[in-house]
């Protein structure tokens, strides 16, 4: 299956559910170093600084109970190559 990147993008705007809960999403993408990076559960999160300007957005992985763990990982919107098991096209 695909999903173009601006449905990922609206996707990752929605931070919480109706009843309050965060979205919990899976994704894959190429980090800095140029490594490939799987999360199999994360959450949307914040960036120090403008991340439209850089193209960039905040990803936090967490356990399966929610809880954050790890560090927050900057990620180049270009950069996403799977999100929830779909492989992203432009």
């Amino acid at each position: 299956m695909k999903i173009r990147r601006a449905d990922v993008l609206r996707e990752y705007d929605i931070k919480e559910t109706p009843q309050g809960k965060r979205v919990i999403f899976s994704i894959k993408f190429v980090n800095k170093a140029g490594e490939m990076v799987f999360l199999p559960r994360a959450i949307a999160s914040g960036l120090p600084y403008k991340v439209a300007a850089n193209r960039q957005r905040g990803v936090m992985p967490v356990d399966p109970k929610g809880e954050k763990t790890g560090h927050i990982y900057p990620v180049r919107i270009d950069n996403i190559i799977e999100w929830n098991g779909k492989r992203v096209i432009l």
